[in-house]
């Protein structure tokens, strides 16, 4: 089967590290179901890994691709739950078990014709959603729910402050945001974006580190270092900043001071279990919210789409289609 996999990293140039090519499809093991994928999208992960972040080179090589959407074996549509570990380890949630791992961490990825998961990985496609909308789903769209939802708690008429307006999971966040009711402020060092933050249902979209008309209750940090000091002047006392990546940097100044004279709180987040996924999917059935998808490339074309990702010229979701239905 036609497959891109990683075989070599390099922060310097990922993309040389990345080989599109026919590899053994996978076999059946107990427990587990092979999916046919039609669609898979790009994810910053996939990116990571080929520059060799978060990801031991002793793994390589690995099929990419953390999110997947397609037929199991007796041609039901299904969608792929990325996070594959064990709830009980985890007291009940699977992203807290210490030995989960994302889907292309340390079991081959959905970059392929075929992908093999665990069987209660698959939650049945619902009709109204498309391959590539199903696709989107399953870790930007997901990581955006549970930084909202389950752990910042918001409800109607917070403040909400999107940093990085423009990528998966801040799209997806601006979106669930406005869905829900909160008052939605975003940042983007591009003008297209911030317009499409604001199409979005976005309040306001201001010039990335630019302030706000007002502190927020709530913001949703993916960029790391080159927004933390603004995230944290954005913020009113006792608020809530939820990280779920640092796109720009791991280490920018904590100001601690701040934190502690103020009561805020700052929060992990990482990835989703299986039925916040299902909770998701039903926000959006109540909603009528799709996923924005930039564009769809074939899998041949997967270092295009790549590129895209590293010069910034990606708005929402990048979609990989594996064959056309």
């Amino acid at each position: 089967m036609l497959a891109a996999t990683a075989v070599s990293q390099s922060m310097t140039d990922p993309l040389a590290g990345l080989v599109l090519g026919d590899v053994p499809e996978p076999g059946r093991r107990p427990g587990w179901s092979i999916v046919r994928v039609v669609s898979s999208s790009l994810n910053m992960h996939d990116l990571w890994t080929l520059r060799g972040v978060g990801h031991p080179p002793d793994r390589l090589p690995i099929i990419l691709g953390c999110d997947a959407a397609g037929y199991d074996e007796d041609g039901n549509e299904v969608i792929v739950h990325p996070v594959i570990g064990d709830p009980d380890a985890g007291r009940g949630d699977e992203t807290l078990d210490p030995d989960r791992a994302l889907l292309s961490e340390r079991h081959n990825g959905a970059f392929a014709e075929y992908v093999t998961v665990p069987s209660r990985n698959l939650i049945p496609k619902p009709s109204w959603l498309s391959f590539d909308e199903a696709a989107c789903l399953p870790v930007a769209w997901t990581t955006a729910y549970r930084m909202l939802f389950t752990q910042a708690r918001i409800t109607a008429g917070d403040r909400v402050l999107v940093q990085g307006a423009g990528g998966g999971v801040a799209s997806a966040a601006i979106k669930l945001a406005v869905a829900a009711g909160a008052v939605v402020y975003a940042t983007s060092r591009g003008d297209d974006k911030r317009a499409q933050a604001l199409a979005w249902g976005a309040r306001a979209a201001v010039p990335t580190g630019e302030r706000l008309p007002e502190r927020v209750d709530v913001v949703i940090e993916t960029v790391g270092e080159a927004t933390w000091s603004h995230s944290m002047r954005s913020l009113r006392p006792g608020g809530t900043i939820v990280i779920a990546g640092a796109t720009s940097g791991m280490n920018p100044p904590a100001d601690l001071g701040r934190i502690f004279y103020l009561q805020q709180r700052i929060l992990g987040s990482t990835g989703c279990t299986r039925g916040e996924l299902v909770a998701l999917l039903k926000l959006m059935d109540a909603t009528g919210l799709r996923p924005v998808i930039d564009r769809t490339l074939p899998l041949d074309e997967i270092h295009k789409g790549f590129q895209l990702m590293i010069d910034g010229r990606v708005t929402g979701k990048l979609v990989i289609k594996e064959i056309t239905t």
